[in-house]
């Protein structure tokens, strides 16, 4: 399928305070991980809710040429998930019930089928072990996987990923995102990522959206967006990029723009 997400004139908000100012982007292309990349502040997060219709916007979101803004939150959800940074507290089921509940929402597979496709999406994440472990007595890590497993199970158009590595050991940090890319390749997905570590964007974007004070300051392939203009621009740091021994480009910091030293 061909298409994606093309957001145009799109503003959003909180009721005294708004934050996305005329977002108009290229489309986010589908089977391909975009990366929100800026600073504290700047509007990743407000952005990603109100993809999810979270909060109050105006403007077009036009997702294979159908604008989400014209739908209701149930016809929404049928399209959008929506991952937070931290889950609802207090959910007491087990982690296998969890991701069938979310599964079922979507509409998929019941009874034995849905047990076995719910447990290889949980041994994928590493996580099988703790399928018959209450929701409320995991580590905030453990709680991103299962949230992750959620979103992923219920194959949705867009995915909408706020900071899913936030609570990740380096090492989860990597082998998810590569579970993420893959997934959105196999299934062709529009996915849209929130992280604050460069060089995660750098190694898994194909995609990159560089906000700042709720404005676009470039778009496009990682190389193109991160550069020593743009870091300087955005996060007000010198910086360079250089390959490691595979070749991977990452960020390294010389230090802050001379005009933000006291």
């Amino acid at each position: 399928m061909i298409g994606g997400l093309q957001i145009n004139h799109f503003n959003a908000g909180y009721p005294k305070h708004q934050v996305i100012n005329n977002l108009t982007t290229q489309p986010l292309p589908r089977g391909k991980i975009t990366v929100l990349l800026g600073p504290n502040g700047s509007g990743k997060s407000t952005l990603l809710r109100s993809l999810a219709g979270l909060n109050k916007a105006t403007g077009e979101l036009l997702l294979d040429g159908q604008d989400l803004t014209q739908q209701n939150f149930a016809q929404r959800a049928q399209n959008v998930v929506y991952l937070p940074q931290t889950l609802p507290a207090g959910v007491h089921l087990y982690v296998l019930e969890s991701v069938i509940v979310a599964q079922r929402a979507s509409g998929g597979l019941s009874n034995q089928d849905s047990k076995d496709q719910v447990m290889n999406l949980l041994r994928q994440l590493g996580i099988e072990h703790l399928a018959l472990c209450y929701l409320d007595q995991l580590s905030g890590g453990q709680k991103q996987l299962v949230g992750l497993a959620q979103s992923l199970i219920r194959q949705p158009n867009l995915l909408l990923l706020d900071e899913p590595l936030s609570a990740l050991d380096l090492n989860y940090q990597y082998h998810v995102m590569d579970l993420v890319a893959k997934e959105t390749r196999r299934r062709n997905i529009i996915t849209v990522v929130v992280v604050h570590d460069i060089n995660i964007a750098l190694r898994h974007a194909e995609h990159i959206l560089m906000l700042k004070n709720g404005e676009l300051i470039a778009q496009g392939e990682p190389e193109e967006v991160i550069t020593p203009e743009s870091l300087a621009q955005v996060y007000g740091v010198r910086g360079r990029i250089e390959r490691c021994s595979q070749g991977v480009p990452q960020v390294l910091i010389d230090g802050l723009v001379s005009h933000l030293v006291s």
